[in-house]
């Protein structure tokens, strides 16, 4: 193996849903044994464990978490709603930094009902990042904001692009707003190398990626549009070329390889990994 490559394998992590047939002891023990030294989380199973457990878990077995996932839903109208949903937040900010990430993904949220208002709901995002960032900031988490396929603008996320991403986070420090840079995402987007390289910051700007995550476009999608996702390989996306976009723009933090698919959740969890790691140095390295 060559020493770019070793370097590069390093980086890797897997995120939890990835394989989600496994329980959080299972992703530890089984990364471990792999090689694998990070890990990306979510919320429901890191607290059903217990969130300083969780964070005990993966010490031990050598490995470290790469993000959390998720905090936003920022767009609802009704004032209870969005006070929720802060609270919310401000209870994922609290078990990023007790697991040890620096990296809380957000997902923005989509339109409220009977709402057509795509430019009201991201302001209400960006209020939300402003009450939200110091809060993160002071416990060493950085918000890290994602936009989804323009196929969720209606339901889950109404940032679709790199672009609007960076609209929104460039109005608060990078060290408290950064956005996430997923392959399933993003391909599509004839900007995004444009955009890579601006979120990369200029003339010394700190950068505003906070996360690399992967998964490939596979046609016609097997689950629908949220359980969709292909195997690194399996679909449109090059990769490689994203990789190396992100590096030139300054990242060299984990490359997280995030797959909802149910095909690899009915196979053996251990196998999957392995083949992801033989995917990895195929279409990545």
């Amino acid at each position: 193996m060559t020493d770019d490559l070793s370097a590069l394998l390093a980086r890797l992590s897997l995120n939890q849903e990835t394989v989600r047939q496994w329980s959080l002891p299972e992703l530890a023990d089984g990364c471990a044994r792999a090689g694998v030294r990070g890990v990306g989380l979510w919320r429901a199973p890191v607290q059903e464990y217990g969130v300083r457990a969780a964070a005990r878990l993966v010490r031990d077995a050598g490995l470290r978490v790469t993000s959390l996932c998720r905090g936003g839903f920022f767009t609802a109208l009704d004032p209870a709603e969005r006070a929720a949903a802060l609270d919310d937040n401000r209870a994922a900010v609290d078990e990023a930094a007790a697991l040890g990430t620096d990296t809380l993904v957000l997902v923005s949220g989509g339109l409220p009902a009977g709402s057509r208002d795509l430019a009201g709901a991201r302001e209400r995002i960006a209020d939300a990042l402003g009450e939200l960032g110091p809060y993160a900031a002071q416990r060493g988490v950085r918000l890290a904001l994602e936009p989804l396929h323009p196929m969720y603008a209606a339901d889950r996320c109404v940032v679709s692009t790199l672009a609007q991403a960076l609209d929104l986070a460039e109005r608060f420090p990078a060290a408290q707003v950064g956005v996430v840079v997923d392959t399933y995402h993003l391909w599509w987007d004839d900007t995004v190398g444009a955009q890579i390289a601006r979120a990369g910051g200029a003339g010394g700007a700190p950068s505003r990626i906070a996360a690399f995550q992967l998964a490939d476009w596979v046609t016609p999608l097997p689950e629908g549009v949220l359980l969709g996702r292909g195997q690194l390989g399996d679909g449109s996306v090059d990769l490689r070329w994203f990789r190396r976009r992100v590096e030139a723009a300054g990242y060299r933090g984990p490359i997280e390889v995030e797959i909802f698919q149910p095909a690899l959740w009915a196979r053996d969890g251990a196998k999957v990994l392995a083949e992801i790691v033989d995917r990895f140095r195929t279409h990545v390295g």
